[in-house]
Formats: structure tokens, sequence, C-alpha cells
């Protein structure tokens, strides 16, 4: 018996030694929290568990196949994604599909979503920009990178998705700032955007404009836009330190929290384990992205210091944002919380993620025996 299985332990363990220890343990407990919360939420969704089953199952394939490619080969394939997901947004833009009001989608033998593409593509193509030019880093860079992140930001908030455009323009911007940018810089960035805030309010889109005042004043529309974050804040509130305990949200259960599998799976979560469960959540949250951010730093190439670096930021935007948003702290925009929310294309993106860090880090080792 211990014959035959040595063999087999032979075999199988270069197929699970691409995977980082802590980081898939991380993972792991936030799906296994994740599973059980959208158990509770799609109660009366039948199959709602089995399909988010099958999401994880593609997406733990995107993160094996990530982890093997060397980073090397990413940097090849940089510039080939970033364009090829500039021209599938301009064929949403030309002739995309339209689903409530919005011209997300393309068909292309199959539906999918351009602007899920470049959550990666930005930071990946900006980390090569940067290394084509290490040491060289002037004000010229960041002019271009901010072109390059302008582009696709642009024509995302167009069809109109704000949500993700927003995410794309804070990957974009991650890699620019780990790449050396100055405060001084920032500062007056800040300066600027606050500064043309009454122009920005202009070209917003009404449901936009409606989110920020909802955000402010919920209450001036209880029934309608404000619908969404009084019931969440409620939901959020009542589970007071325990919890109500699993399966047991009132909120959920009698269907007052709109797309309580999704984008508001957290305010069902928020209702049954209470604050306590919150601070878990939030722990694993952390320790997701303090991992993250050392493999950033013992990174042995200036491309894969900013492609770590940016990738783990890009998990700690998810996480705050839908955390606010569901919170009533920031405007209601269609951001997941990561590896919990219901949905395939936003958990192969952060698979996808998650491999390109343990490939870092697995090629970090390589370089060193």
């Amino acid at each position: 018996m211990t014959m035959n299985r040595r063999p087999f332990l032979q075999v199988v363990r270069p197929y699970f030694s691409v995977f980082d220890g802590p980081l898939s343990i991380i993972i792991f407990l936030l799906l296994c929290v994740g599973l059980m919360t959208v158990y509770s939420a799609g109660i009366d969704f039948p199959g709602r568990v089995e399909d988010q089953m099958r999401n994880i199952i593609v997406a733990f394939v995107v993160m094996w196949i990530a982890a093997i490619v060397p980073p090397q080969t990413l940097m090849r394939f940089a510039v080939p994604i970033y364009s090829f997901g500039i021209a599938l947004l301009i064929g949403v833009a030309a002739f995309g599909m339209v689903k409530k009001g919005a011209r997300r989608w393309i068909n292309v033998g199959m539906v999918i979503q351009p602007s899920e593409i470049m959550k990666i593509a930005m930071p990946l193509m900006l980390a090569w920009f940067f290394q084509q030019r290490e040491g060289m880093v002037r004000w010229r860079e960041f002019l271009v990178a901010a072109l390059l992140v302008a582009l696709p930001v642009g024509l995302i908030a167009r069809q109109p998705d704000l949500g993700t455009a927003l995410l794309v323009l804070a990957a974009g911007f991650y890699v620019i700032f780990l790449a050396g940018l100055s405060w001084k810089v920032l500062v007056g960035l800040l300066v600027a955007v606050c500064a043309s805030l009454p122009v920005l309010w202009s070209v917003l889109h009404d449901y936009q404009r409606e989110r920020v005042m909802m955000l402010i004043d919920p209450s001036s529309d209880p029934l309608g836009k404000g619908f969404h974050i009084i019931q969440s804040t409620i939901a959020v509130g009542s589970g007071g330190v325990t919890g109500k305990g699993w399966l047991q949200g009132t909120q959920a259960h009698l269907e007052f929290i709109p797309e309580r599998t999704t984008d508001f799976i957290f305010a069902v979560y928020s209702e049954e384990f209470g604050l306590m469960g919150n601070v878990v959540l939030m722990v694993l949250y952390l320790l997701l992205i303090g991992r993250g951010l050392i493999i950033a730093a013992n990174a042995p190439t200036f491309f894969t210091r900013l492609l770590a670096g940016a990738i783990t930021m890009i998990f700690f935007t998810y996480a705050f944002v839908n955390m606010g948003m569901v919170s009533g702290i920031l405007p209601v925009v269609g951001v997941p919380l990561p590896f919990m929310s219901y949905g395939g294309t936003a958990l192969m993106t952060l698979g996808l993620g998650t491999g390109i860090l343990m490939s870092i880090q697995r090629h970090r080792k390589l370089m060193q025996t």
C-alpha cells in the first residue's frame, strides 16, 4: 500500500506545489464563508449554491493555470492582452448588446463583458510599461501611463458602468503610485479633482447623480432610489454584536435586501453573524492583503513588484467599496465582495489575480534555488 501511495504523491505534488500555502488557506476560508452566506441569501433561488460551486471550480482552474505561467511570460503578453481588451471595448461601443439600459456585453461566439478583462490587463500593461523604463521614470512616463489608464476607463464609463470604471481606474492608479509618483503630484491631483467636481457632476448620468443624492439622504425616496441603502443598513445594524444566527436573517428571508446574493451579500452576512462575524471577515481580508503585500515586497523584479502590489490593492478596493456601499458610507455601485458574492465573471477575475500572485511567489523561490 505504501509503495503505491508514494508514486501517486510524487505525481500529484507538482500540480499542487504551485499554490502558495497562506494565500490558499485564506481564500479557502473566504470561499467557505461565502458559500454559507450564498446558501442563506439564495434559499429561495434553487441551484444558486450549485452554480456558485461550479464558478469556484472554474476560478480554481484559472488560478492554477495562472500560477503555473512564469511572470516573464505574463510580461510578454501584457501588450497583446491590453490591446485585445481595448479592441473589445471599442466593439462594445459600436455594436455591443444592451441590457437594462447599459451596453456592456459583446457576442464573440459567447457573450462576454470586456471591461472585466481590463481589471487585470490594466495593471499588467502598466507594470510592463514601467519595467521597460526602470530607472528612467520621469513625468513623461507618468503622463503616458495616465493616458493608458484614461482610454479604457473612458470607454467603460460610457457604457455606462461607473463601478467597473472606478475599479479599472484604481488598478491603474496603484501601479502608477507604486512606480514612484510623488506625493506632491497626488496632492495636486486631489485639489484638481475637488475643483472639477461641478464639471464631473454635470457629465454624470441621471441615475449616477441619484445614487450620490441617495447616499446623502436615502429617506427622501425610501420606496424608490433609497430603498437599497435603507434596507441594507437596517440589516447591518440589526445583526448586533453576535448576529441573529445562520439562516435566521429576517431582512434577507423576507426579501427586503435587494441583490442579496451578489452586491449586497455583506448585508445578509452582517445580519446573521453580527459584529463578531464582521471582525472575523475583516481579519481574513487583512490577512489576504497582508500576504499579497509580502509577496509584492519580496518580488524579484520591478515588473512583478508593481503587478503584485496593484493586484493586492485591487482586492482591498473590492472589499472596501462593497462594505462601504452596503453600510451606507459610499454610493451604490456594482462591486462584488471578493470571494463571497455569487457570480462567475468576478470570481474568475479574482482567481486570475490570485494565480498571478502565486506565480510571482513561486518563481521567486525557483529563482533563489
